[in-house]
């Protein structure tokens, strides 16, 4: 393990040839090519205007074959034990914060994984693999913490493999408990699909690409989905951005103008927008930080290789990793190549558009410090940064770092939005039996679990959307960022006429904000309770459906309303 101090980095004047090498893929459709090497000669002091951030950067632990190599473009996850999880080209394996890893499963040959785990509801580790299984299509995988894993799914078992083929993105698990994830190949046209699978293993296919003339729906779905306070999955095609309800219904909001795509998934930001990043494009086509609006609107956050230096590119380029949003609100990820090696660079990027370099990989001959990040960064409850390398460290088969800005520690609740009554998990530490856990203030009911790091919780009534603290004896952990209470609309009338006032029960609803009658706007409502509304039918009503808005998302009846 080695440990560089770094308060502002001084990078000597060299000219150095980086060999860069390709991710191997199955199919020559994947997209995830332009790789391109060049030489860089920088005097740099933290790659940004003269900004200067105190950081420590940390080699955790070198791949060498045996216990992984060359991790792609997965992000590390925290598990309820406190440690880190992820995936190489081979394993499935654990690190502690301190840097002690664990080789988890030897996958078998033929597996190849480029996406990382989500740990579950039931506490097991799920996980894809683009190759393997017996049609070579793919494989969905549980891991029990103790490194049992067994396959769920293996695709390509429908003729013309129509539940899909070839998993590049990760699983994410919805608030209905389901699995769910992309196929970048198979489905009905062969160029992808969005599925849903249980825990146990029960596999629908939601959605099968280029069903609209022309694949004006998208193609190619490489990348994981998101969940967003509306309760639909979001997600990316090489040509869309869409919107998708658990029951399968698809609403393209974003086409691209051919400019480049965002390559490895989106994250929604507390302003309630969504985020990623662009591979290419941009003035230098060296890739691009993007902002876009649950509604479809793009626009650029920051366009890398604005920094030029002697040919180079000290802000980095080439953004394969996903983004986080961390504790402090600004959003950290990692680019392939630029920096002052060339090696590629940790970055962070506040959302009005200011980046700052971190860190450039391969600051020493042997880049034992690393070599080409494509993975994403993890912020765990410790407050630092954790992620990997593809090349790099002692073997050149990666690496895992860290990366510490001294920030404090804090609680993750998992998920980070539910309805009132949902239990959900919150990792920390230094929990106990006595710990007391709140909701944007209100006490929760709480189950202290085994060890230190983990503790449930049943989300209160009356919960506010705000906050999550846990208080042990004298030291109260929170989390910045808003847990989101979640709506629900449990009865309503079934018919009345305008201006008629009308109930709407349910629950999480002390924060509405709207109220909605078949698409109009009631501009006269009343929050009675935290499970009751009243509101006058607007002019413009129509028979459909009633939507409650609050701070944490939004709720629709199950049944219409009528007009009369």
């Amino acid at each position: 393990m080695r440990t560089e101090n770094v308060t502002c980095i001084t990078v000597r004047v060299a000219m150095m040839f980086c060999r860069l090498e390709c991710v191997r893929k199955l199919r020559s459709a994947s997209p995830r090519g332009g790789w391109r090497s060049g030489c860089v000669a920088v005097l740099l002091c933290v790659a940004t205007a003269g900004a200067s951030y105190a950081q420590t950067f940390t080699s955790l632990a070198s791949f060498n074959g045996s216990n992984g190599d060359q991790p792609n473009t997965m992000s590390l996850i925290q598990g309820t034990d406190g440690d880190l999880y992820g995936t190489t080209a081979s394993t499935v394996f654990k690190i502690t914060p301190q840097g002690a890893l664990t080789r988890l499963h030897q996958l078998t040959y033929g597996f190849f994984s480029t996406a990382g785990l989500v740990q579950a509801s039931d506490g097991n580790f799920y996980g894809t693999t683009e190759e393997g299984g017996p049609h070579n299509g793919g494989t969905i995988f549980k891991l029990t913490p103790s490194g049992v894993l067994t396959t769920l799914h293996s695709f390509c078992a429908e003729p013309n493999c129509g539940d899909g083929e070839q998993l590049d993105g990760g699983l994410v698990q919805a608030t209905d408990g389901n699995l769910y994830g992309t196929t970048q190949l198979g489905g009905a046209k062969s160029v992808g699909t969005v599925f849903k699978i249980t825990l146990d293993g029960k596999l629908t296919t939601l959605y099968s690409f280029c069903a609209e003339a022309g694949c004006t729906d998208g193609s190619y779905p490489n990348a994981a989905l998101v969940q967003a306070s509306d309760g639909n999955l979001y997600g990316t095609t090489i040509t869309t951005v869409f919107k998708l309800s658990l029951t399968g219904q698809l609403t393209t909001i974003h086409r691209f103008d051919g400019s480049g795509a965002i390559f490895n998934g989106l994250i929604q930001a507390d302003d309630g927008n969504f985020y990623g990043t662009i591979v290419s494009g941009g003035p230098h086509n060296d890739g691009s930080v993007v902002r876009m609006t649950p509604s479809g609107v793009l626009s650029t956050v920051y366009t890398f290789c604005s920094l030029l230096v002697h040919g180079g590119c000290p802000d980095g380029i080439a953004p394969y990793g996903a983004l986080i949003q961390a504790q402090d609100g600004d959003l950290y990820g990692t680019t392939q190549e630029g920096g002052a090696n060339n090696n590629g660079t940790i970055f962070k990027v506040t959302l009005a558009g200011k980046l700052a370099t971190l860190h450039a990989f391969c600051n020493k001959p042997s880049c034992d410090d690393g070599d080409r990040p494509y993975g994403g960064l993890v912020q765990a409850t410790n407050g630092t940064f954790y992620g990997t390398t593809w090349g790099g460290g002692t073997d050149d088969f990666g690496t895992v770092f860290s990366l510490s800005e001294d920030a404090s520690p804090f609680v993750q609740p998992r998920p980070g939005s539910a309805t009132e009554g949902s239990q959900i998990w919150i990792l920390g530490q230094d929990f106990s039996s006595s710990s007391v856990v709140r909701f944007g203030g209100t006490q929760a009911i709480t189950t202290a679990l085994t060890g230190t790091t983990f503790i449930s919780a049943t989300v209160p009534v009356d919960a506010l959307t705000g906050p999550v603290s846990v208080s042990t004896g004298n030291v109260t952990l929170t989390n910045a960022r808003r847990f989101k209470v979640l709506p629900t609309i449990t009865s309503i009338p079934s018919h009345g006429s305008v201006g008629s006032l009308v109930a709407i029960d349910g629950t999480g609803l002390a924060q509405t904000t709207k109220v909605m009658f078949g698409g109009a706007e009631a501009t006269d409502f009343t929050v009675n309770s935290d499970t009751k509304i009243t509101a006058n039918v607007p002019a413009a009503a129509k028979t459909g459906k009633i939507a409650v808005t609050t701070t944490g998302g939004t709720a629709n009846s199950q049944m219409s309303f009528t007009v009369n």
